[in-house]
């Protein structure tokens, strides 16, 4: 006997293409088009078309032509939000998706978070453009979300939304003298660097020796690249002009990451750890006590964890060759990882108007591996330096009162992407699953998402009838006077700071100053 599914495939495709009976009108429903009798031969065909298709064994998602297109919103235009809409828009023939993003610029953590000198990674960007010039998609920028409008709202006018917000904020190391001047979180940094509008004025003051880098994951390593690779070499990518200026006149020396474990439980990659290792000028410091007995421990551990470690394990160990050791004799600048080290107060100045060191708690590990806890020794020592990074992690905001949230984990529950208990609503990224991964991490976490919103779609979960869309959060936009950015809009913008980077050899030039940038679009700031 033929499988259930094909059964239901084969009666419903012939209910659906079957001739009328002798005598009657053939009605399909819809509009008057459909029910004339002089297109019923050519809407059956049509119909076959778009309804009959079985792919490897499973029934391909192709709605029928009279259904109203789905309306999808999508909140957050970075990684998470492009690849949730791609998504969609693939897997669905007629789902229009409105993507919604509280800057005036799209792209989110791949323009204001991937460092300068990594243009590779952000050729993503070309793939997310052609995804935002589909006619069934639309950026809608300069939309705060839960402030311009509600989510409530979206949800009235979509049949489905889907918030792909990311971590917006970073997570505090509640220590004492966090609150002094010189203390700077590493996503406000990284921020300043990348040309985000809200940290446009950070103006780090890099007039101190030594910093310190708290937190060792990729974050970390890239503030500490940025911070000692020779400025020449920074001059050809897109880092804003003005942290181009501050690092130019940088005295910093000594670079400090610091880690409550040891080399094993490092959140770094190999890639990132080579960059460190290979940057010119600079040479590392790594004590050999900290990796005795890794040897034999590594045997057991996953292999990309494994070529990591014995990375880590030859720079602290083993002699560098004739060629590496006089570039190593060259180095001007340096820097370190210290392990088994917990932070428990930032130390002030003596006039107490900026940092003058971090106290440390010294370390052992409990437990073994990944999951190993570092637990206090009972030992202290202080580590002096003029500025301190905090990297220990970002973290999501709530975005709506009425969207569930969960402080502690940072993340909107959910299972698979459905938020739980709101039919309707979904999620994908950072704010699903908490800050971690690549951006391949992410671009897997949003197909899911997508995939689970169009079974929902398809199983007759999601609303059926007309939505209106955009069309209507337009109106109340209007009224609030909220003016959205188009993505023409943005490709204007682009087009000038591509403009202006070109005198200087660089990619572009980022605009800083959402005012300028609406005086660009002839709007009023």
């Amino acid at each position: 006997m033929a499988p259930r599914c094909w059964r239901w495939w084969h009666w419903s495709a012939w209910r659906r293409t079957r001739p009328p009976p002798a005598g009657s009108t053939p009605t399909f429903g819809g509009s008057d088009k459909v029910r004339d009798p002089a297109n019923a031969k050519a809407l059956r065909k049509k119909r076959r078309r778009v309804q009959v298709g079985v792919k490897l064994g499973k029934l391909q998602f192709l709605p029928d032509v009279d259904e109203q297109p789905p309306q999808i919103c999508v909140v957050g235009s970075g990684p998470a939000g492009f690849y949730t809409a791609q998504h969609l828009l693939k897997h669905h023939p007629r789902a229009h998706v409105d993507i919604y993003e509280k800057q005036l610029v799209p792209f989110g953590l791949v323009r204001f978070g991937v460092a300068p000198d990594h243009p590779e990674v952000k050729n993503v960007i070309n793939t997310f453009t052609q995804t935002a010039r589909s006619d069934r998609c639309a950026f809608r920028g300069n939309v705060a979300v839960g402030r311009d409008v509600a989510v409530s709202e979206l949800r009235a006018a979509y049949h489905a939304v889907v918030l792909s917000y990311g971590a917006e904020d970073h997570q505090a190391l509640e220590i004492p003298g966090e609150e002094l001047p010189g203390v700077f979180s590493a996503r406000a940094f990284v921020g300043w660097y990348n040309g985000l509008p809200e940290n446009r004025e950070l103006a780090p003051d890099l007039s101190c020796d030594t910093a310190v880098i708290l937190g060792q994951g990729n974050v970390a390593l890239d503030v500490a690249r940025i911070l000692l690779t020779p400025p020449e070499h920074l001059e050809k990518t897109d880092i804003t002009e003005a942290a181009l200026g501050v690092l130019r006149q940088s005295r910093v020396k000594t670079v400090w990451i610091v880690g409550r474990r040891g080399p094993l439980q490092v959140a770094f990659t190999i890639k990132e750890l080579r960059e460190m290792i290979q940057l010119p000028g600079t040479r590392p410091i790594l004590d050999p006590v900290d990796f005795l007995g890794l040897q034999d421990r590594i045997k057991e551990v996953p292999r990309q964890r494994k070529r990591l470690t014995e990375l880590l394990l030859r720079t602290a160990t083993e002699k560098p060759g004739v060629e590496e050791a006089a570039r190593q004799a060259l180095a001007s600048r340096t820097w370190g990882l210290r392990f088994f080290r917990s932070p428990q107060r930032v130390l002030p100045s003596p006039d107490g108007r900026r940092v003058a060191g971090v106290h440390l708690a010294v370390t052992r590990l409990e437990g073994v591996g990944e999951a190993a806890r570092a637990a206090p020794t009972g030992d202290t020592e202080d580590l002096p330096c003029g500025l301190v990074l905090s990297s220990v992690g970002y973290k999501s905001r709530p975005i709506d009162p009425s969207v569930p949230f969960d402080p502690k984990l940072g993340v909107i529950p959910n299972m698979e992407g459905r938020v739980i208990d709101v039919p309707g609503l979904y999620c994908s990224g950072w704010v699903k699953r908490g800050p971690t991964g690549v951006i391949a991490t992410t671009m897997a976490d949003s197909f899911l998402t997508g995939q689970m919103l169009l079974q929902d779609l398809k199983a007759g979960l999601l609303p059926s009838g007309p939505r209106p869309g955009y069309a209507a959060i337009e109106a109340l936009l209007s009224s609030r006077g909220v003016r959205p950015v188009s993505f023409s809009d943005w490709e204007k913008l682009d087009a000038e700071e591509v403009s202006r980077g070109k005198g200087a050899g660089k990619p572009r030039e980022k605009l800083l100053d959402p005012q300028e940038m609406l005086r660009l679009l002839g709007r009023r700031a």
